[in-house]
């Protein structure tokens, strides 16, 4: 049985532990009353005009097994599309899932969100098990040289609180449902790929279709 194989089959399962569909787990925390505007992280030069968008949740073990597939298309493809991140924390199933969220807005705050996005989604086993999950996001906030001082003020803000929630919102009416969810141009993905080559395929259709219009 191939590596490939396996590695397929464990996203495949993962991503059905990762679906909990809005009827019965509904994304959220509390003070959603906000007219926040969604977040903006994105990245790549996106010279044929498409964008790729995931609604991501840090705690999710199917989200962790996603990362390194999304990093090498998002490379792949940085001269060509946009990749956004906006978060979807699965706050009853992954008690520490809004946590990351406010930990990677805290570090976009000093201009750190990849980073801080990377390093969540790389030491997820670490930080996702631990009691006090703060103590972790200190630490790799402390790695990326910030000043601990913000970022513990900003990580406790309402503001960021607001901005977390008005992404759940925003892929809500997207229909979002579980962890990760993919939306491709407007249009959200029925189905994850499960390995390289069918999301490259997704991607180079969508760039050919932008080019015919």
């Amino acid at each position: 049985m191939s590596k490939q194989f396996l590695a397929v089959l464990a996203i495949i399962v993962l991503g059905f532990v990762g679906i909990f569909t809005l009827n019965h787990h509904k994304a959220g925390a509390p003070s959603q009353s906000s007219s926040s505007q969604p977040t903006n992280h994105i990245t790549g030069t996106g010279s044929k005009n498409v964008t790729l968008i995931e609604y991501g949740d840090y705690q999710c073990p199917a989200c962790g097994a996603y990362y390194p597939l999304v990093k090498t298309i998002t490379e792949k493809y940085k001269n060509d599309i946009f990749f956004q991140f906006r978060n979807f924390p699965l706050i009853q199933i992954h008690p520490n899932a809004f946590a990351g969220a406010r930990a990677a807005e805290a570090a976009d705050k000093q201009g750190k969100f990849w980073e801080m996005h990377d390093m969540l989604y790389e030491q997820q086993k670490t930080w996702s098990a631990g009691n006090n999950a703060k103590t972790y996001f200190d630490q790799y906030a402390s790695q990326l040289n910030l000043d601990i001082t913000k970022f513990d003020q900003d990580y406790a803000s309402d503001e960021v609180n607001d901005l977390i929630n008005a992404d759940i919102k925003a892929g809500q009416a997207l229909g979002a449902d579980s962890t990760p969810t993919f939306v491709l141009d407007g249009k959200k993905l029925d189905q994850n790929p499960t390995d390289q080559a069918s999301f490259e395929k997704l991607i180079d259709d969508a760039i050919a279709a932008k080019s015919q219009q």
